[in-house]
C-alpha cells in the first residue's frame, strides 16, 4: 500500500506498524529481542506493529535497532538556504517566521504620511 493524504490516520499507522514488523522480521528478531535492544517495553513493539499509537521517542528508538532511521532523513529532509539567499543574509540564519502581508497591501506605516512636528 502506497502511503498518501487520502488514507486516514489509522491506516498510515497500520501500515507503517505493518512494514516495521516486515523489517524485525527480516532482522531475525523477536518482539522481546527488538524492545530489549531498543530499550522500549514489549508491549510497546506490539503496539507499533499493530499501528497503534506510541511515544515519538520509542519510534525512533525502534527505528535506530532496526537500521532505519536514515529513512526520516526523507520525511524532513534537511535543507540549506540557496545561493541567492545566502548572499542576501550575509552568513546569517533565519531564526523565525513573519506573518504575510497580502501584495499590494500597505502596512501601518505606509498609509499615513510621515510628518515634521512643526509642519501643521
Amino acid at each position: 500500500m502506497k502511503l498518501n493524504n487520502a488514507l486516514t490516520d489509522a491506516a498510515v499507522l497500520e501500515e507503517l506498524g505493518a512494514r516495521l514488523a516486515r523489517a524485525r522480521i527480516a532482522a531475525s528478531l523477536t518482539q522481546t529481542d527488538l524492545a530489549s535492544r531498543a530499550s522500549v517495553g514489549k508491549r510497546t513493539v506490539e503496539r507499533i506493529e499493530a499501528g497503534g499509537s506510541v511515544q515519538l521517542i520509542s519510534l525512533i528508538r525502534v527505528l535506530r535497532v532496526l537500521d532505519l532511521l536514515g529513512t526520516l532523513n526523507a520525511i524532513a529532509p534537511e535543507e540549506g538556504p540557496g545561493p541567492m539567499e545566502m548572499l542576501e543574509r550575509r552568513g546569517k540564519v533565519r531564526r523565525r517566521v513573519s506573518s504575510t502581508r497580502k501584495a499590494g497591501v500597505p502596512g501601518p506605516a505606509a498609509t499615513t504620511p510621515w510628518v515634521w512636528g512643526d509642519e501643521q
